[in-house]
């Protein structure tokens, strides 16, 4: 299968070494040291055990052209930078083309085959343009949720955390031939991708911590062990989430974990800082929007009150909002 990786970062990285080990046609679509490197040394995977792992059998281009058609794109960055390779990845697809999105949050195609209300309706905090629905159309869309962590140590080097769960599912739950295409490709390269009935209710389980937790390790600099175990905080983290569950009840949602066990889980993963930690420590954009904002959103679409989450986003909005205008970053550092 002829299969493009848009973005070749941690995940990106990750799944486009494991897809080509397994002797699919991939193509990194890439720019800069990425790209560089790629083409001089391959991509290199190193697993959580010390494995090694160099796909050279790949192709890097920042051309989207001289990649051409493909039977898979997977859109591998974060959702803020979808926008910027909106009118590109078009000429990625062929007739019968899929797309699989592997973003945080809530994704631009949320109501497409929604089958309620909203049906139609735009999430205007992850594609406030509409160029995204325009040029990615959901018709193309395989969901995906993403549940490895990895990270990007060098140029066209990755190293795997863990995990290996990439669910998948059709935006109207039908257990289409495509979807199942695409699930037998991602296990025949060692990961678990079962086809799900329900993408959205996955996307909410993941997004149900994240929603909370990013931003308050954002905004206070602690890890998600420091988070669950301060009382004040713990209680923060726990109302977010009960204002989400509320909109996600509305929108015909519910969770297969309670909140409690949810939030212990989180706990569990011990003294890790989360990837808007990492970001804001980096004086990188940060997924605000994608992962609180979008949620927000759909509260004032679900007439939901969510004054614990409105609070923390904007906190947290105005924290990137100072890093990009200053071109800096906030790192804590003890006092010699």
């Amino acid at each position: 299968m002829k299969i493009a990786i848009v973005g070749a970062g941690a995940i990106g990285g990750y799944v486009g070494v494991k897809l080509a080990l397994a002797g699919e046609q991939v193509t990194f679509m890439v720019r800069g040291a990425n790209l560089e490197a790629i083409r001089k040394n391959g991509m290199k995977l190193i697993m959580a055990d010390g494995v090694e792992h160099v796909a050279r059998n790949v192709k890097a281009t920042n051309d989207y052209d001289e990649a051409g058609p493909q039977d898979m794109v997977i859109l591998a960055m974060k959702a803020h930078q979808v926008e910027a390779v909106a009118k590109d990845v078009p000429k990625l697809f062929g007739p019968d083309t899929v797309v699989v999105t592997m973003q945080n949050g809530i994704p631009y195609w949320y109501f497409h085959k929604h089958g309620a209300a909203l049906e139609g309706s735009c999430v205007c905090s992850v594609d406030p343009s509409g160029l995204i629905s325009e040029k990615i159309p959901a018709q193309r869309v395989i969901g995906c949720v993403v549940y490895p962590a990895s990270e990007l140590i060098a140029p066209g080097v990755v190293k795997h955390v863990e995990g290996d769960r990439f669910p998948v599912g059709e935006l109207d739950g039908a257990v289409s031939a495509r979807v199942t295409r695409v699930s037998e490709c991602f296990a025949n390269a060692g990961f678990k991708a079962p086809v799900l009935e329900s993408i959205r209710s996955e996307i909410w389980l993941k997004l149900w911590g994240n929603l909370s937790f990013n931003p308050i390790s954002a905004l206070t600099h602690s890890t998600l062990l420091d988070i669950c175990q301060y009382p004040l905080s713990r209680e923060l983290a726990a109302n977010m989430m009960r204002e989400a569950q509320a909109i996600a009840n509305k929108l015909g949602i519910t969770f297969r974990v309670t909140l409690e066990k949810r939030i212990a889980g989180a706990e569990k993963v011990g003294k890790h800082k989360t990837s808007m930690l990492q970001d804001i420590e980096a004086g990188r954009a940060v997924e605000i929007d994608a992962l609180v904002g979008s949620v927000v959103e759909l509260g004032r679409l679900t007439e939901t009150p969510t004054p614990h989450i409105d609070t923390v986003y904007s906190l947290v909005k105005m924290l990137g909002k100072s890093i990009q205008e200053e071109t800096g970053y906030v790192r804590m550092r003890k006092v010699a």
